[in-house]
């Protein structure tokens, strides 16, 4: 039997936005929710269990910062956020409080729906050599397959980004990335706001470092990157 198409849940309170984002999510074969609303989208989120939900920024009453701050109290499904263009602020707010990814109005559906297609695609059941793959350091496990993570034996509640990020650092210890490698390699962009890479390495430290003032794991090349520092043999 066909696996059940992916189900995607739409917070946003212009129906015109809504229902062309919904009629490209549908043809791109997914099963797609509408919330006018955070209060709205946050019951949909309860009821209907959605594999990915896209959030508009700013919404009535409970806005979106919000709801992806309950979202990520309990669950760490993939959320897109949808923000105004010049909204850097806000956007980088949206990021550091959870959310996966973004796309700035206006925005062409196509790109939303890539954008939908690339984060599902990184949580997606992996293939046996992927399954295989535990990469660790120290205290540090992260395992490819199974999409977990643990220091030290306590899971770490991760977003799909900051998981890829992770192990992507993981797989080249040593290694120095500039920021838009990183974009490119990571996120699979060619473009886009580089500040995104920052928010992102600033949340991870804030999980993998005993100290995220004076990172110990993912340390800053100045004039370059970021570099994963692996750990020194117990007995050094």
């Amino acid at each position: 039997m066909a696996a059940e198409a992916p189900h995607v849940l739409v917070v946003d309170d212009d129906p015109t936005v809504s229902d062309v984002v919904r009629r490209y999510l549908e043809h791109a074969g997914f099963r797609v929710t509408l919330a006018a609303d955070g209060v709205a989208g946050l019951r949909a989120f309860r009821e209907g269990a959605p594999d990915l939900v896209v959030l508009d920024l700013m919404l009535p009453g409970v806005d979106g910062i919000e709801v992806c701050r309950v979202l990520r109290s309990t669950s760490d499904v993939p959320v897109v956020m949808l923000t105004a263009l010049g909204e850097e602020a806000d956007r980088i707010l949206g990021l550091r409080v959870g959310a996966d990814d973004y796309v700035t109005k206006p925005f062409s559906p196509r790109e939303l729906v890539l954008r939908v297609q690339s984060v599902l695609r990184r949580v997606a059941p992996a293939g046996r050599a992927a399954a295989s793959e535990v990469l660790a350091d120290g205290g540090l496990v992260v395992d490819a397959g199974a999409r977990t993570a643990t220091l030290d034996g306590a899971a770490l509640a991760l977003t799909v980004r900051e998981f890829d990020l992770l192990a992507h650092l993981l797989r080249h210890p040593g290694r120095a990335f500039r920021r838009a490698e990183l974009l490119e390699e990571v996120w699979g962009w060619n473009f886009g706001d580089q500040s995104t890479v920052t928010v992102h390495v600033r949340r991870l430290r804030e999980k993998v470092e005993a100290d995220p003032a004076d990172p110990r794991r993912i340390r800053t090349v100045w004039g370059v990157g970021y570099r994963f520092e692996p750990a020194e043999p117990a007995d050094a």
